[in-house]
């Protein structure tokens, strides 16, 4: 797996810190790695991007992104109103692949969701992953009206003939409600995809050194960390699939 996709099943879901959990834990467990950053919008020529927001938290990994666009849209809205050129789903797959040359992981992170474009010809993160042959990670949320856009997500990788490595939950809240605890069980079975981790609330607000030191218990041992689906869901959701009598 010299190459990871991450995308997600919307915006504001976790990507980046996901990101950076899984380039943390790679880290740690000895492997080199570099982040790409395929479009990066919504940031300013001197602003931090996502690539360095991950490397702030994982620590030494090589970043890089392709293009950046100062307004908060879809990538090809952005580059469009920025009078820019879009990023091509082929110069994604050139770029992961010479960073591959170099790296034991890359991490290729979307924007959004599987199918945002990058430009007018339609061009996708599921484009560049299909030219790649990489396998993919979906970020996720906790809550209500997760498992439709979760499975939606999972048909459309297959749909391509895309391996679906896992599903990460970006953001498992401290007193998560009815909804959030069924879907630990929901998830996988809706996606036919296992569950590899989940993230807790507020994770990027941790100290580097902290978020380091934690990361590995967040993600299952497919992405080298040490979390249990099963002992989660244990803890997190006993009892819950039992009708009240």
């Amino acid at each position: 797996m010299p190459i990871l996709m991450i995308t997600g099943t919307g915006t504001e879901v976790g990507k980046t810190i996901t990101t950076a959990a899984v380039a943390a834990t790679a880290l740690a467990a000895g492997r080199s790695v570099a982040v790409l950053k395929a479009a990066q919008t919504g940031v300013g020529p001197d602003e931090p991007g996502d690539a360095a927001e991950a490397a702030r938290l994982a620590g030494p990994v090589t970043t890089a992104e392709l293009a950046r666009y100062p307004e908060p849209l879809a990538p090809g809205t952005a580059a469009r109103r920025a009078g820019r050129a879009p990023v091509r789903p082929q110069d994604v797959a050139e770029a992961a692949a010479e960073l591959a040359a170099g790296h034991d992981l890359v991490l290729v992170e979307g924007a959004g969701g599987l199918l945002v474009r990058f430009g007018p010809e339609g061009g996708t993160l599921a484009d560049a992953a299909v030219l790649l042959r990489a396998p993919l990670l979906v970020v996720t949320s906790p809550g209500l009206g997760t498992l439709n856009t979760s499975e939606l997500t999972a048909r459309e990788v297959r749909a391509r003939g895309l391996d679906l490595l896992g599903m990460v939950i970006g953001s498992w809240p401290a007193s998560p409600d009815l909804a959030s605890r069924c879907n630990l069980e929901d998830l996988p079975e809706v996606t036919g995809a296992p569950l590899l981790g989940a993230l807790p609330a507020g994770a990027a607000a941790l100290d580097p050194a902290d978020f380091r030191t934690a990361a590995p218990g967040w993600l299952a041992p497919r992405l080298d960390g040490t979390w249990e689906a099963e002992a989660f869901r244990a803890r997190e959701a006993p009892r819950v699939y039992r009708p009240a009598r």
